[in-house]
């Protein structure tokens, strides 16, 4: 193949993207039947399957569609039509759907009941039951379910995204005369998909519950009284959730609020519903959901699995516990403040706790010295102790400063409840720049020491939320660097500002410089390589999409550039193929915590360079979004993270899989005599060993 690859792609050249996000789903639906994880953590797993599932219709699959129904050409790099690709989806994600029933209806479930947990359906409900059930049908669930006849007057109702309905078929004559054939009944949201019985009905230390669909369809004739009903049937439809908003909006506040609402009545995408129901029936909803055979998917057992209980606290079934910890340069010290005067420090989570970042807010907020506060969110609920930070630093006085994205997918709503907060009690609220997604992870506290004016910076790979920081691995770093803290200022200037792209000393930011210097440093390892001398490349990122990157490393790879991709989940790039990426090896990790640092490694002949960053090798993250990348100098902290980011990872042989030519991941074993390693496994074992020391 030509020394020269050009910028366009084929199927050859270009994994489709939406096929390896699927591939991705899949390697999380493995850990679900990997019996080295704790029960309760493979059923839970199991739910995170059903979740990504979830969005990967609402959003890629609905795309797609959505591309189809309005005629629109947008091939896609691979250059495989969208039609093709749909049915490759659909042709997958049914097989992965079966496999996920599988394991749980062959073997979580039965699994689960060797340690007295249960779940009771329709045909197992025992004659002890009937009394509470019955009680708890008519005090609990008939007030507020509303049965709805389809009929000339009562046309097919208007269902809520994901949520639970029933189709029943019915025999008779109703109050008025009518004979009605169908109905429909949808399960109000408040309700528990899964009731827990009484513990007087079970026997002794065992936990039984029983599924919202068995008590209703005890009792379904109650909803219809006069009439019988002779099939009972759950489904559940999935729509576009996707939002557009206009580039021209006048408040993107208020335009968003409008949108959500319009997102729980999307264009249909996926229809489940029992397996056992009639095909007439299929037929039928198939016809009002707009959809064909390919959208449909028949399941055994509930079809909403991310609602279903995995709290149980039985701790042999659960991972053993960790707690993060603090970094020991901040364990004895008054105020972080008086830490970063002297020294950088890194932080890896949820190795090392996010508390030293929320103390630094809550330190800031209090200190009579800090003048002011600047800081992004992408995720941060109106719970979190970082918004709670801002909020008394506003009250107290501060200029604080929040770029809030409200766009950051299926946490708008929650967003705008922040930014309404945040404004109440003073701040400054600004909602980033309309048309690119404020995706910086950024913290500037400006304080007055003597004299001076000093700024303290964190920077992050991750959001600012306490929950992910716990189980997302993320790098953070906390400096007082000028240059860095000059950079992070230019860059709020221009979130909140108007003027020209700003010139920075040491960051890269997209849309402007990121994309450009990534360009330059792989030509620079490739020219590298052509002259003789050694050339590496270590990239970990969550997803590899963009064209002229992937281009860029094809001919690094021809050059003799080594280059190790650690990518989670998307990955276009196709390796190990003869004359094109024959120097270039993908792996993905997948287990206890989701892979979410970005680190970008060239080895820069013998110089080293070494940058953390929010963005993934996207177009999205690089054309799309307001993105930071920032260096990591300190030799200390380098040499950590390219042992324990990078290095640690490229040796796992036990939660690591590897992407072959022909697109295919698989999970690597260790070899004979060998050893498992498993790279998280070894971070948590690091700062245990520390805490003992």
């Amino acid at each position: 193949m030509s020394n020269q690859i050009k910028n366009t792609h084929n199927s050859k050249t270009y994994i489709n993207r939406e096929l390896s996000l699927l591939e991705f789903h899949k390697r999380v639906l493995a850990q679900a039947n990997d019996s080295d994880h704790p029960l309760l953590e493979r059923l839970n797993f199991l739910k995170i399957f059903s979740s990504n599932l979830d969005e990967f219709f609402e959003i890629r699959v609905a795309g797609l569609m959505k591309q189809l129904d309005l005629k629109l050409d947008t091939t896609a790099p691979d250059s495989i039509p969208n039609e093709l690709i749909l049915q490759e989806i659909s042709n997958k994600a049914h097989q992965a759907v079966e496999e996920q029933y599988k394991i749980l209806n062959q073997i979580l479930l039965p699994e689960l009941q060797n340690y007295g947990i249960r779940f009771i359906q329709f045909n197992d409900i025992l004659e002890r039951h009937k009394d509470w059930i019955k009680e708890y049908f008519f005090k609990q669930i008939q007030p507020v379910v509303t049965p709805i006849s389809l009929d000339p007057a009562h046309p097919f109702p208007r269902l809520v995204n994901k949520s639970l309905n029933f189709i029943v078929s019915i025999e008779g004559k109703d109050a008025f005369g009518r004979h009605i054939d169908l109905a429909i009944v949808p399960a109000p949201r408040s309700l528990p998909r899964v009731v827990r019985l009484p513990d007087e009905l079970c026997p002794a230390g065992e936990q039984h519950y029983i599924l919202l669909s068995a008590i209703i369809q005890h009792y379904v004739n109650d909803l219809f009284p006069g009439m019988t009903a002779t099939g009972f049937y759950q489904f559940r439809v999935t729509r576009n959730a996707d939002l557009t908003l206009a580039a021209d909006v006048d408040d993107l506040a208020i335009a968003l609020k409008d949108e959500l609402s319009s997102r729980r009545f999307g264009r249909a995408v996926r229809l489940e519903i029992d397996h056992n129901c009639p095909e007439n029936l299929n037929h039928y909803l198939l016809e009002q959901f707009n959809l064909t055979q390919q959208e449909l998917y028949r399941v055994r057992g509930p079809v909403n699995l991310t609602r279903f209980p995995s709290n149980f606290d039985i701790d042999v079934l659960r991972f053993k516990p960790f707690h993060p910890i603090i970094p020991k340069v901040l364990r004895h010290q008054n105020q972080i403040f008086d830490v970063l005067k002297n020294e950088d420090v890194l932080l890896h989570h949820p190795f090392d706790s996010f508390q030293p970042v929320i103390s630094l807010l809550r330190e800031a907020a209090k200190d009579p010295n800090v003048l002011a506060i600047k800081q992004t969110l992408y995720r941060s609920g109106p719970d979190s102790e970082i918004v709670q930070a801002l909020v008394e630093a506003a009250r107290n006085g501060k200029e604080v400063t929040a770029i809030i994205e409200l766009r950051a997918r299926f946490d708008e709503e929650s967003n705008i409840i922040v930014a309404n907060l945040l404004q109440e009690a003073g701040a400054v609220v600004v909602y980033g720049i309309v048309g690119y997604k404020t995706h910086a992870k950024m913290i500037l506290i400006v304080r007055r020491e003597g004299e001076n004016l000093r700024r303290y910076v964190h920077l992050g790979t991750g959001n600012y939320h306490a929950g992910n920081a716990k189980m997302y691995t993320d790098y953070g770093l906390l400096t007082t660097d000028n240059d860095i803290a000059e950079d992070v200022h230019k860059i709020f200037q221009e979130l909140t500002g108007m003027g020209r792209m700003a010139k920075l000393k040491k960051l890269f930011h997209a849309p402007f410089t990121l994309h450009d210097q990534l360009l330059n440093y792989i030509e620079q390892e490739t020219q590298f390589a052509l002259l003789g001398q050694t050339a590496r490349i270590i990239i970990k990122v969550n997803a590899l999409t963009e064209p002229q990157l992937i281009s860029a490393l094809y001919r690094a790879s021809q050059a003799g550039v080594k280059v190790d991709l650690i990518i989670r989940s998307i990955c276009c790039l196709r390796p190990q193929v003869e004359g094109l990426s024959e120097n270039i090896t993908v792996r993905s990790i997948v287990g206890r915590y989701l892979e979410h640092t970005r680190v970008y490694y060239f080895h820069h002949n013998g110089e080293e360079k070494l940058y953390c960053a929010s963005a993934d090798w996207m177009g999205r993250n690089l054309f799309s979004r307001v993105e930071s990348c920032f260096p990591i100098e300190n030799k200390k902290i380098k040499k950590r993270i390219i042992q324990d980011g990078l290095l640690n990872y490229l040796q796992d042989n036990t939660r690591a899989w590897e992407l072959r030519a022909n697109d295919q991941w698989v999970l690597i074993q260790p070899k004979e005599n060998e050893e498992r390693f498993i790279a998280q496994q070894y971070l948590v074992d690091q700062r245990v060993t520390k805490i003992k020391l």
